[in-house]
């Protein structure tokens, strides 16, 4: 399937940049097609903007030339090249393909662009002012820093999550934490449609939609309002386990779409002023809402603050665009570092609301609530990059037991959930029904992802041990002498 998948979006994706090669062609089968060279040569050609050598014909000798042309300025830009070679391109071996087609992608696709966020999101392995240099000088001095470009791999993988996680976090309760999950009930994609082209879509009316539906309609609209070539099928992600390649380089081309929508800077000037004029009044409107309720019960706090959660997403969806904009903060007026101020003052004051009532739930939901709140932080948590494993192994450790012991409580809680009364002594309602709708779906979520996150918690933990173990047999390779030294050592095994 994660094969399937896979060369359907490589191929398709591969016909989108070819679409601008002079001549413009498509391929049907990637396996056959890539085997003759000239396939991989044109698109080279139209991602680096460079001319590269190449033999006509299509004998055995010059398909491989060819090949080897293309392998042999893919190591020019310090990209490691791990068991692909010209035989099995030749042969279209289906996993030294994809392999190699997901380098280039990453590379020249998903790597450029995130380059362009590096400065906002403070990525310390990227100069994001300079473009690519290829020449055999800055070869040389790239191959020197091969551990930064493996650290700036991962940098540019979260570089594109924290980009999607910021369109969708302007849209409430859409939580973006991989590129697997999370695209599946295509509300994340919806999300970010919406905030790139604000009344495209009804968050809302898509939240009572299956996830096929969601996803369908996102392709669709994707592709005829913003030109975004449909790489996926709504089959490839409404599935267990969705592949991660593939929804990277789908998504990818949202960020493309961002970076190319036009803006001048009058336009712009009088947007920032609209919306600090739009802030303020949020700030208002807010503090005064917290004043009159201050005396009211729980169930209609919660009424009044869905009240105004529904206008401000609806007004907020003129604002937008330049409340999404991507500039550094070097690269900001003095306008909109005072709009990125102004947005996070009233979105703190938003969460902080929101904490308060989830502290003020009746018992016992406030405990199953600050439970679902502690699972979802390790859920979202990035694995702890520790240099020394034996530290490393202390906190992996300790991380598996805390999320273990979490998730022992998970059956009871659930219980305890479904089967909350939720009347008082009046018959009247303690909590709204869609605050429970919210809770039980979330224990869904974390259900959906509970294995692959202990799959990632043990994964360090085996790392770092076998970090500290290939470190102490590093330490050990001498002659261990007295009996007392080999002691020593077996005791600090």
């Amino acid at each position: 399937q994660r094969e399937f998948t896979q060369k359907k979006t490589f191929t398709s994706w591969i016909n989108s940049i070819l679409a601008k090669h002079t001549p413009p062609y498509v391929i049907s089968d990637l396996y056959t097609d890539i085997q003759q060279g000239h396939l991989l040569l044109d698109l080279l050609e139209v991602l680096s903007g460079q001319h590269l050598p190449r033999e006509k014909g299509f004998n055995t000798f010059q398909c491989r030339s060819n090949i080897e042309n293309a392998l042999t300025f893919l190591k020019s830009r310090s990209l490691k090249l791990i068991n692909i070679h010209v035989a099995d391109i030749i042969e279209g071996k289906p996993s030294i393909v994809l392999g190699l087609i997901w380098t280039i992608i990453f590379h020249f696709h998903i790597e450029e662009l995130a380059r362009t966020l590096a400065c906002t999101y403070n990525q310390p392995s990227l100069d994001c002012s300079s473009a690519v240099d290829s020449s055999p000088k800055a070869s040389r001095s790239a191959k020197k820093s091969a551990k930064i470009k493996e650290r700036w791999k991962m940098s540019a993988t979260k570089a594109l999550l924290l980009w999607a996680k910021e369109q969708c976090s302007l849209h409430g309760s859409i939580n973006v934490t991989d590129f697997k999950s999370s695209w599946r009930s295509g509300l994340a994609f919806l999300a970010i449609i919406q905030t790139l082209r604000p009344g495209l879509v009804d968050l809302e009316r898509a939240k009572a939609r299956s996830n096929k539906e969601n996803l369908k309609e996102a392709f669709r609209i994707a592709e005829l309002e913003l030109n975004i070539p449909r790489l996926l099928e709504p089959e490839d992600v409404d599935i267990m386990n969705p592949d991660e390649k593939s929804i990277m380089t789908y998504v990818a081309q949202f960020l493309q779409y961002s970076k190319n929508l036009p803006e001048s800077e009058e336009d712009m000037q009088e947007k920032v002023r609209e919306a600090l004029g739009w802030l303020a009044a949020q700030e208002k409107k807010l503090a005064k809402l917290l004043i009159d309720t201050e005396n009211e019960t729980y169930y209609q706090k919660c009424k009044e603050m869905m009240s105004f959660m529904e206008t401000f997403n609806q007004e907020k969806n003129a604002f937008l665009p330049v409340l999404s904009s991507k500039q550094s903060e070097a690269e900001l007026s003095e306008g909109q570092k005072e709009m990125r101020e102004e947005w996070d003052k009233v979105i703190s004051q938003i969460n902080e609301w929101r904490a308060k009532l989830d502290q003020m739930l009746p018992s016992p939901l406030d405990r199953i609530e600050a439970w679902l709140q502690e699972v979802e932080r390790l859920q979202a948590e990035d694995l702890p990059d520790l240099q020394d494993p034996f530290k490393a192994m202390l906190v992996f450790r300790e991380i598996v037991v805390i999320f273990k012991g979490l998730m022992e409580c998970f059956d009871s809680h659930l219980d305890t959930l479904q089967s909350f009364k939720n009347e008082d002594e009046n018959n009247m309602p303690l909590v709204l029904p869609e605050k429970l709708e919210e809770m039980k779906r979330r224990f869904s979520n974390i259900r959906f992802t509970n294995c692959s996150t202990f799959l990632e918690y043990h994964y360090g933990l085996c790392s770092a041990i076998a970090n500290e173990v290939m470190l102490k047999l590093n330490i050990w390779d001498m002659k261990y002498g007295s009996k007392e030294s080999v002691e020593s050592l077996l005791t600090n095994w």
